[in-house]
């Protein structure tokens, strides 16, 4: 039985288990917080393969995904990386946030995401046939993608796409009912909140709100923090640093919630 909730908003679920029994990479499409992670975590469960999640940074290289040798007392020895230790073992290698990798770190992705499905290490002279229980999963945040930070169409056309975006209103309620024991009345007035916030224009906020900060809000409110105060920690202080736009959110909140005194 899986332990991470997940709630499914349309064939996701379907989707990316045909994917694994074929062996296809997936490529999943997203804003910040609308749940990948969580999804990816619970297909990881359900289909009882280990997850080797890898969070993509300017810095990441190719030897922080494959492996490199290390020194010790006994001399030099090779240690796998997350991708090495996947296709060896099986499980799922997720690479979150794939733009924000090099390009030239994602290139070894490109043997594993065709019909190759092998890993050459340069360094050691293998060539890793991946087990079959493996499979590569990568995702990215389109709003952050910018003419510098693309995702290669040499790279993309290698994986089965699907696009994620905000829950709908009744998925999300019950969604934050559920992870954080919340009314239903609390959950229907953060959501009404969410959808408030995503309205508004990108010149007002940069980031929308997400899924995870409300179920923050909601988990703070059952805690017993008064419902004003928990979103204005929860959401308004972690969407923006400006005045203006602080006071806009604030004012937001006030229809749903009362400041406390």
């Amino acid at each position: 039985m899986s332990n991470t909730y997940y709630l499914a908003q349309a064939n996701e679920v379907e989707l990316f288990e045909a994917a694994a029994d074929m062996n296809l990479p997936v490529l999943i499409k997203g804003p910040t917080g609308c749940g990948k992670t969580r999804f990816i975590e619970s297909m990881g469960e359900k289909l009882k393969r280990d997850v080797y999640t890898v969070v993509c940074h300017d810095d990441l290289s190719a030897a922080d995904l494959v492996g490199r040798h290390l020194i010790d007392e006994n001399g030099t020895y090779w240690q796998d990386g997350p991708l090495t230790k996947a296709v060896r073992n099986g499980g799922i290698c997720y690479l979150d946030e794939i733009i924000e990798a090099r390009k030239d770190t994602t290139v070894v992705l490109h043997s594993l995401a065709d019909y190759r499905r092998v890993l050459p290490i340069d360094r050691t002279g293998e060539v890793i046939e991946a087990h079959p229980d493996f499979m590569l999963v990568v995702s990215y945040n389109p709003g952050y993608q910018n003419v510098l930070k693309g995702m290669k169409p040499s790279t993309k056309q290698r994986f089965i796409s699907m696009s994620f975006d905000y829950p709908k209103a009744d998925i999300e309620q019950e969604v934050i009912i559920k992870e954080s024991g919340v009314d239903v009345d609390i959950a229907t007035k953060l959501v009404s909140i969410a959808g408030e916030i995503r309205q508004l224009t990108d010149n007002e906020i940069q980031e929308a709100v997400s899924t995870r900060l409300l179920i923050y809000a909601a988990k703070l409110i059952q805690r017993g923090f008064n419902p004003y105060d928990a979103c204005i920690h929860s959401i308004v202080e972690s969407l923006s640093d400006e005045d203006e736009v602080l006071e806009v959110l604030k004012k937001l909140i006030g229809l749903h919630f009362i400041k406390s005194e």
